[in-house]
């Protein structure tokens, strides 16, 4: 594997949008993240504020705009997401109406319209991707099994080998769409989907044959507040990765409460997210074997803080990526010192001329 540079700092847009200015349009909150420093933009294709996505999955020229605009401010724009969308492939019906806000108006309180509604948002995402020459797209798996993640009755058996059965089954069209798009499809690995940890993304790869569009999202955040070794899953799925968020988390579990969080606040939870820097996360180490995996994709800030101000973790955001950025070597350190060798040479010093 040939080392690479990652690319950023980026910033993922969806936490920052609002109806006030800077936050409501592309072209301002694009000034704004330049203005911090930051070189790459990752787009919330569901905030209208900030892009027409039915329009964007039509019109090759509509999404040359929006790279113009981002361009005008010095500004790559890294992937589009979907994640709202995505979580709406598959929904269980116990979040029927918490889920129903992520959809068009026309489609609430009907399910199957509301899948239909998803599938096709995530899909001229992709073809909007291929306007724009990206080559990740960001999103959710979503969750049909995820209310049995810890279950009490036991769960019965089959349950979740169905369940995965019907993920796999209905995000299938969309990898073979994306395959035509030349997209890859990163999913974020996140409590509340199904494809939460390594082993169900394992389950879910194959059950979609092993598909090459069907990568990862690497954000180590999550794992720290599950208790996963984010460093090793690097070094397991480190081929799949195609998108990186980087966000901060730290987990302090008392004699109250743990991984699960006692129904407290985000403040007061043992895990907790935290802004760059704040939290535990070892990001010497997760840049260093991303760079020696060769993964050349964007560093995208995604913040969520329960105590520091979105603006705060903005403005430190974009140093502490640019920091921890590798230019990586092309040569071994040891070189100045290489006698020059050839075959002949190497077969005497092993005593084998």
């Amino acid at each position: 594997m040939t080392m690479k540079t990652i690319r950023g700092p980026g910033i993922f847009l969806a936490q920052f949008a609002g109806d006030g200015a800077p936050f409501n349009s592309l072209d301002a909150i694009c000034g704004w993240a330049a203005s911090l420093g930051y070189k790459g933009v990752q787009i919330p294709t569901w905030d209208a504020r900030l892009f027409d996505l039915q329009r964007a999955g039509e019109s090759k020229d509509y999404c040359d705009e929006v790279t113009g605009v981002a361009a005008s401010h010095g500004l790559t724009v890294t992937e589009l997401s979907t994640h709202l969308q995505g979580q709406l492939v598959a929904v269980h019906p116990a979040y029927d109406l918490a889920f129903d806000g992520f959809a068009a108006p026309d489609v609430r309180g009907n399910p199957a319209a509301r899948q239909e509604w998803a599938v096709g948002q995530v899909r001229a995402a992709l073809t909007a991707s291929r306007h724009m020459g990206l080559k990740a797209h960001a999103t959710f798996s979503g969750a049909l099994a995820w209310p049995y993640v810890y279950p009490w009755p036991q769960r019965p058996a089959g349950l979740v080998e169905t369940a995965f059965d019907e993920l796999a089954r209905r995000w299938r069209p969309i990898l073979d769409h994306a395959e035509e798009m030349g997209v890859d499809i990163a999913y974020e690995i996140h409590p509340g989907e199904d494809l939460h940890d390594g082993a169900s993304y394992e389950m879910f790869l194959e059950r979609v044959g092993n598909h090459a569009r069907a990568n990862l999202l690497y954000d180590p955040s999550h794992f720290v507040l599950q208790g996963l070794d984010y460093l090793d899953y690097i070094d397991i799925y480190a081929s799949r990765i195609r998108a990186f968020h980087a966000k901060d988390a730290e987990f302090n579990p008392t004699g109250r409460q743990g991984v699960y969080g006692g129904f407290q606040s985000w403040a007061n939870r043992a895990g907790r997210f935290r802004s760059l820097g704040d939290g535990q996360v070892d990001f010497g180490a997760v840049f260093s074997k991303l760079t020696k995996e060769g993964f050349d994709g964007w560093a995208v800030l995604e913040w969520e803080c329960a105590i520091k101000s979105a603006e705060q973790g903005a403005r430190e955001g974009a140093p502490f990526i640019a920091a921890h950025i590798i230019e990586a070597t092309q040569v071994a350190f040891d070189d100045f010192a290489s006698g020059g060798t050839d075959e002949a040479t190497n077969r005497r010093m092993l005593g084998l001329a």
